[in-house]
This record gives structure tokens, C-alpha cells and sequence, in this order.
């Protein structure tokens, strides 16, 4: 089989070589030719393990996949991955040839030159059509003397050229043209005509522009590209691409991933990009993360984010903060301590989001209780026992405590009286399955055995309170609530842990943030400051409680 042979080659890294050689593999490939993609030098960590056992550029692999054919190490028979800034480990027709410094790289070329045009052979056998992709620019005259990736590769084996210019970075006509002004005359010659990639808007727009590269450079117009928006859905050839990507910033996830300088097979993510609700980020040193504080603030959500933009509202001043880690010179994160020494040195003041809790719990509160303020007694097969409800802004339904004892009463002048005593406290978050229909999951039991429980264990004491939260009617999300049903395992599936903000078991579903700061109030309002807490899964002490002024003194074991 006589194969013909084409090569698009660039004004530059990332303007489209990679892509424009892909639609060009599959238009061919739907009239009915067999087509193959090549590129003699390929430099990319983000590789593809071919048919025949080798690895390639992936930007080959995707050729291949829009030729319609299997991929083979003589695609891309030379393949650098970065290992330094200055060094790169070797693949020669899918095998590890060594490594090599950027200088001693120049020495090896004309070695390589010789198996690049063995595999080109190899490809042409099997093809009517080879679109070969050239790399980086046409006009690095400076490595022009032992190329084998551009005008090296094109006159060694014959094969024409197309010069493609990027619009979309500025400065196309110069890109062209300066080409054309610094490669020499047998090197222009190859260079049949030039595109232009990625325009955006009306073409006619830039046809006079056409017509004065065509003039200028001596070469035929062979079109205007128009950009093509979903491109960044498919692989990318090399880590210049990432910069180019920029977060949708409105998923309600976001997953960043750690942007090394020679990051490798990056697109093992992309399957991420694909899917809803989530936005892909690659992050690198300097990047900025846009965080959005929950509505309430730290009485909501005791983190770093409500805290910061709570203490600047608090000042008077714009509600946005930028949040910093403070690494000591060996590189681990600054502790408390660390940054105390900070502080002193330079005569800052630094405060905590426990005193930000603190600090508005004095003079404000998101939870308020409804009347009868004193509660009301109400009788059950445990007991009788007192019920209060409270009001929040934040949730749809009110939420209720049943106590016993002295817990939550007014004093005579209608305030809440604190209480020093450690005392008896069961959280239980409202579960429609559990609580009403008695659905037992996995191992564990059902809410209403652990509501009975907690009374009767507080019955027993003659003193505590069992919170129950009513979140579940505010946007709960129920489809996803049957999902889960079916995966938890936990015993103690309905209990929020105080104790953990994100979660209340490995195998529970997560407690709303919102509850851990609803559920701190209102024990705050029933003027608690040392729990007992009635629990099946014991956890290490939450020190945002304490910003509630609140402490778990004791985990009591559920009976």
C-alpha cells in the first residue's frame, strides 16, 4: 500500500496541532480511507499504553481512536517525559531508552532520525492517508540544525506541510509571518499554505487579515478554524493545556487536584469533568480556590471560612477574606503555638472561630425558642417528660428536646439557667423511614428503638434531654437518602456526633453542617455546658464545641 502523507505543523506549543490532526484522522477515516497518525517526537508526561505493548503520546492515542484504528509505538516513535527542568527520560518505539539532559538530548537526534523513519515506514504500509503532527514550533531555528520533530522530520521523509497559527492568543499574522521571515528558503518551500485556529465571531472579519498573511509569507489561505468550545473535554497532550482551563466556579463540588510541574497521565481525571455537580480544578502554588461561607456564619458551620468572613461583618468591613496556611521554614503547617510566636514577633492579634462562636452567641442567637418557653410536660411510655421546640433561620421545621429533670426550666426571672452539672444528652437527627415506619438497616436497629432508649436510659438518671433535630423537611434529599439505605451498616445511623461537624459514622450518612451549629445552640439555650453524650460510636472531642460553651465530659454507651 502506497500511503500519501500530510503534516500540520505550528507556530507555536497548544494551538491546536493535536486536535486539528484528530478531525482530520476521522473525516478521512468517514470517507472511507484507512488513516493513520503520526508524530516523529512527542514531549508529554501524559502517555497511553498502545496495543502492542509500548507507551505514546496520548494525543496519538486519540488519533488513533479517531482513525478507527488500534495504536502502535511507531505512532509516536519518540516520546520525552520530563523528569527535571532540564532532563527527560527517553521512549524509543514504546521501550525506555534512557535519560538525558536537554544538550546531550541534541546529540542523540540524529541516532533517533533514523528509527522515527523506521516507524514512519512501518505506519505508511498500512495506510492509504498518514496525518503526521508536528511539535512545538516551525520557527526554532535554533534546533534546527538535528530536528526531527518539524522541518527535520518533513524533508528527511518528503512529506508537505500546513502551517497552523492560533488567533486565539493574539498576534496570529505575526506568528505566520515571523515563521516565514526566520526558517529558510528549502524549509519554506515544504510549507504548502497556512489555517488559522480557534476564531471566534464573524469570519468575515478577518479576511482581509487573510489575505495579508497569504501576501506577506508567500503561502495560500487554506481557512479560518472556528473555535470549538467542547474541546477541553478531550485528553490533553501536555500539561500548557491546563493552564487554559478555568473552574465553572458554580458546581457545588469542587475537586482540586495538585498541579505538579511534571505531572503525570493527568487526564486519569478527566472521567470527573464529565460528571454533574462537579467542577475540576488543577491547582498550582498561588491559585486561588473561591470558598463560599454558609448563610449563618459560624453558628451554622464552625469552619475557617464562616469564621473569617464573620470577623470582617463584625468589623464593619466587606464580608471576604483570603485564607492562608502559614508553613514554618520545614515545610510543615504552623500550630497554635507557631503562630503565637508569630504574632509576637510582628505585633499581630490573632483570635480563634470558637471566640467568633462565642462572640456572637453574646449577642446574638439563630435559634429561638417558641412558647411555651417553659415547656410543656407530655407523657410517654418512658415517662413524662417536658418538651420545648425552637425556631431557626435556617430550617423549615421547628426543632424539639424532650428533658427531664431541671434541664431547660426558667429561672424566676424568665432566663435560662446554666448548668455546671455534666448531664445526660441524646442528638437525634428526624429520620421519616426510621423514626415512622420502623426500617431497620444493615445491622443496626430503627429510630424508634433508639429514641425509646435514650429515655429510658435518661429516665433511669431522672435527669437529661434527648434533642431532636428536624432538618429532613427543609430540602432533604430523599432520593439520595434511598440510595444510601441500602449501603449503611452503622447501628447508630440516626445520631448527629456532636463530636464531628462532617459526618457521624463511617458508614452514616453525614450530619448537615447546618445541625451541628443548630444542635449547639439549642443545648447552649437549655443552659448546658458539660454533656454526657448517649452514643453508640464513641469519637475524640469536636473543640468547636467549645465555642458553644459546651464540653463532652462523658460518652455514654447506648443501652
Amino acid at each position: 500500500m502506497t500511503a500519501r502523507a500530510l503534516m500540520i505543523q505550528g507556530t507555536g506549543s497548544d494551538v491546536g496541532k493535536s486536535l486539528i490532526v484528530a478531525g482530520l484522522c476521522r473525516v478521512f477515516a468517514r470517507r472511507g480511507l484507512r488513516v493513520m497518525p503520526f508524530k516523529p517526537q512527542n514531549m508529554s508526561n501524559n502517555a497511553a499504553v498502545t496495543a502492542d505493548g509500548g507507551e505514546i503520546g496520548r494525543a496519538q492515542a486519540l488519533q488513533a481512536r479517531a482513525a478507527r484504528v488500534a495504536t502502535s509505538v511507531h505512532m509516536n516513535p519518540v516520546l520525552l517525559k520530563p523528569q527535571s527542568e532540564i532532563g527527560s527520560q527517553i521512549v524509543v518505539q514504546g521501550q525506555v531508552h534512557g535519560t538525558a539532559k536537554a544538550r546531550d538530548y541534541q546529540a542523540l537526534k540524529p541516532k533517533l532520525l533514523e528509527a522515527v523513519l523506521e516507524s514512519f515506514e512501518r505506519v505508511k504500509r498500512d495506510a492509504d492517508l498518514v496525518l503526521v503532527e508536528g511539535a512545538g514550533s516551525a520557527a526554532e531555528v535554533n534546533l534546527r540544525a538535528y530536528d526531527i520533530a518539524n522541518m527535520g522530520f518533513a524533508r528527511a521523509a518528503n512529506v508537505p506541510v500546513v502551517l497552523l497559527g492560533d488567533i486565539d492568543r493574539g498576534g496570529v499574522i505575526a506568528q505566520i509571518v515571523g515563521t516565514r521571515a526566520v526558517i529558510d528558503d528549502d524549509d519554506a518551500a515544504m510549507i504548502k499554505g497556512f489555517m488559522v485556529n480557534r476564531f471566534r465571531g464573524d469570519a468575515s472579519l478577518f479576511e482581509e487579515g487573510m489575505t495579508i498573511i497569504a501576501q506577506k509569507s508567500g503561502w495560500p489561505s487554506f481557512g479560518l478554524i472556528p473555535h470549538f468550545r467542547d474541546a477541553f473535554r478531550l485528553p490533553a497532550e501536555d500539561v500548557v493545556a491546563l493552564d487554559r482551563r478555568k473552574a465553572a466556579r458554580d458546581a457545588p463540588v469542587t475537586i482540586a487536584v495538585l498541579q505538579l510541574p511534571r505531572i503525570s497521565n493527568f487526564d486519569d481525571f478527566d472521567p470527573l469533568k464529565q460528571e454533574p455537580g462537579i467542577d475540576l480544578d488543577f491547582v498550582r502554588p498561588g491559585h486561588v480556590n473561591p470558598l463560599r461561607a454558609r448563610d449563618g456564619g459560624v453558628l451554622v458551620r464552625t469552619g475557617q471560612t464562616e469564621g473569617s468572613v464573620d470577623l470582617c461583618r463584625l468589623a464593619g468591613l466587606r464580608p471576604a477574606a483570603a485564607i492562608i496556611e502559614i508553613v514554618k521554614p520545614d515545610g510543615e503547617m504552623a500550630r497554635v503555638p507557631d503562630l503565637e510566636v508569630i504574632c509576637r514577633e510582628h505585633g499581630l492579634r490573632m483570635c480563634s472561630v470558637e471566640q467568633v462562636i462565642h462572640w456572637r452567641l453574646q449577642r446574638e442567637a439563630m435559634v429561638q425558642r417558641l412558647d411555651p418557653r417553659d415547656g410543656e410536660p407530655i407523657q410517654t411510655p418512658e415517662g413524662e417528660f417536658r418538651m420545648f421546640a425552637w425556631r431557626t433561620a435556617v430550617d423549615a421545621l421547628p426543632h424539639l428536646a424532650l428533658t427531664m429533670g431541671d434541664v431547660g426550666r426558667l429561672g424566676s426571672d424568665g432566663s435560662v439557667r446554666m448548668e455546671s452539672r455534666p448531664t445526660l444528652v441524646r442528638m437525634h437527627r428526624r429520620d421519616i423511614f426510621s423514626d415512622v415506619f420502623g426500617m431497620r438497616r444493615g445491622t443496626g436497629g430503627v429510630g424508634q428503638d433508639e429514641v425509646r432508649a435514650a429515655l429510658r436510659t435518661i429516665a433511669a438518671e431522672g435527669r437529661g434531654a434527648l434533642v431532636y433535630l428536624r432538618s429532613e423537611g427543609s430540602g432533604f434529599d430523599l432520593p439520595g437518602r434511598l440510595q444510601r439505605i441500602q449501603r449503611s451498616g452503622a447501628s447508630d445511623v440516626n445520631a448527629p456526633d456532636l463530636t464531628r461537624p462532617d459526618g457521624i459514622g463511617a458508614k452514616a450518612h453525614p450530619m448537615d453542617l447546618r445541625e451541628f451549629g443548630v444542635g449547639g445552640q439549642i443545648l447552649h439555650d437549655l443552659g448546658l455546658t458539660k454533656l454526657r453524650l448517649l452514643t453508640n460510636h464513641p469519637k475524640a472531642t469536636m473543640p468547636g464545641l467549645h465555642g458553644f460553651g459546651l464540653e463532652i465530659v462523658e460518652q455514654v454507651p447506648m443501652r
